[in-house]
């Protein structure tokens, strides 16, 4: 496995500190980058925490990033929750020249696997994206696929995509079972039991033959329980059961058959409130939700919406179509209250409209769905970001040179680290993309 990884020494940070870990990683045979994006993971090394040095990890914060604190004479817990929150993945205390080599060893083999599997045809096929919030949902996702059997519950808005994350789920579980899913919307209290347990020939007016239910089909595989949250109570406490014993009966039957699935649940309800409200059994939500991941809606990935658009395109059977300017602004101002479900539709309305060769243009755009007066930008979205700014008393500096990095950082992902396409959409030359890309990555 070749391993890769940037050093960011702030000047606090003493220089024997930062000379033996670069020592250690390459007898280690860790490749030392001078970029950070070229890199596995950022280590970046320093003494004092402070607010400067805060602002410096989040301009330089990669996909990952190490914080290694050297000799601190005491470093409070709090502080130690700031540096998680300035973008580091973990921190680690560096105490009086001890080993540390190993510790740092195993994360970067961990990220570097995930990494991996982040960029395996199994993930990127069917989850598009690259801004922030989809990044991070995506590496905690593969880190409990691929690492753990823990049952994972999955929340969110209709149509953020649950079921796709089940889907990686299942070909990252590395079972020989199949996906198995069951619709909770359609199980009644009357025949769900036949649904998840099967049932035997009799056991009801019109069991005819006997037939496996769910719990059989999805042995060595993935159960995915679709909208759980719809369950019925007393199938709630039967499935319990089944989840704790791992054997269940068919309807009309004595006889217990074992069955080994990894469990996927998935819900647009707030259960925990429903816990509280005695709708969902306590019991049941600790049981499926010994991980929890929660999809962000569309809103909260604009980022995203130019790559999922040309990801239906392409799967509508077009090659590379390019969007007219109005077409780009429709497609980036529009509202999804149907989130990424709705974006799919909006752009298959479009194309399905589109006539001949060349780009989509305004006259593809269904006229019941045409903007009604011209799109004005600051708009609302920008607006609250930088009202929440002010109320957190961040100077107008730093908010210039957030919203710099921030733009930065997001068309490089849109072009796929291309310097000469992001810089001419941006508005800037080459060099000066280039230089403020090496002022975003220096080291406080």
């Amino acid at each position: 496995m070749a391993l890769s990884a940037c050093i960011l020494a702030t000047g606090k940070a003493p220089a024997n500190a930062s000379d033996r870990l670069r020592t250690d990683l390459s007898g280690a045979g860790v490749s030392l980058l001078a970029a950070p994006q070229d890199s596995d993971a950022s280590i970046f090394l320093f003494t004092q925490w402070d607010d400067e040095l805060a602002a410096g990890l989040q301009a330089a914060s990669a996909h990952q990033m190490l914080a290694i604190c050297c000799e601190p004479a005491e470093l409070a817990a709090e502080a130690m929750w700031e540096v998680l929150a300035a973008g580091a993945s973990d921190l680690l205390l560096w105490r009086n020249g001890e080993a540390i080599l190993p510790q740092v060893l195993a994360r970067l083999e961990r990220w570097h696997e995930v990494s991996q599997l982040m960029s395996s045809d199994r993930i990127r096929a069917c989850l598009v994206g690259q801004s922030a919030a989809w990044r991070r949902l995506l590496q905690s996702l593969v880190e409990i696929a691929a690492f753990t059997d823990s049952p994972v519950l999955i929340t969110g808005e209709t149509g953020t995509g649950k079921d796709l994350l089940a889907q990686a789920v299942h070909r990252l579980h590395g079972g020989p079972g199949p996906l198995t899913v069951v619709d909770c919307t359609t199980l009644s209290p009357e025949l769900g039991g036949s649904e998840l347990f099967g049932h035997e020939r009799g056991a009801f007016t019109g069991a005819y033959i006997a037939r496996d239910g769910a719990f059989a089909a999805a042995n060595g595989g993935v159960l995915f329980l679709d909208e759980v949250g719809e369950l019925p109570l007393a199938l709630q406490a039967q499935l319990l059961r089944v989840i704790q014993e791992q054997q269940y009966r068919r309807v009309g039957s004595n006889d217990w058959h074992p069955t080994r699935f990894r469990l996927v649940c998935a819900t647009n309800r707030d259960l925990e409130a429903e816990v509280r409200s005695g709708t969902f059994r306590a019991d049941l939500y600790y049981r499926i939700a010994a991980w929890r991941c929660r999809t962000p809606p569309l809103r909260e990935r604009q980022g995203d919406i130019l790559p999922l658009v040309q990801h239906f395109l392409r799967q509508l059977g077009a090659q590379d179509v390019e969007l007219d300017p109005a077409v780009r602004q429709y497609l980036l101002t529009r509202s999804y209250p149907g989130n990424v479900r709705d974006l799919r539709q909006t752009v298959a309305r479009i194309w399905h409209r589109h006539i001949g060769p060349g780009p989509l243009t305004i006259g593809d755009v269904p006229p019941e769905e045409r903007p009604c007066g011209v799109s004005c930008w600051p708009d609302a979205a920008f607006m609250n970001a930088i009202g929440r700014a002010v109320d957190l008393g961040v100077n107008l500096a730093r908010i210039g040179q957030a919203a710099t990095d921030t733009a930065i950082q997001l068309v490089l992902q849109q072009e796929g680290d291309n310097n000469q396409r992001a810089a001419l959409r941006l508005g800037v030359t080459d060099r000066t993309l280039q230089l403020r890309r090496k002022a975003r990555c220096a080291p406080a």
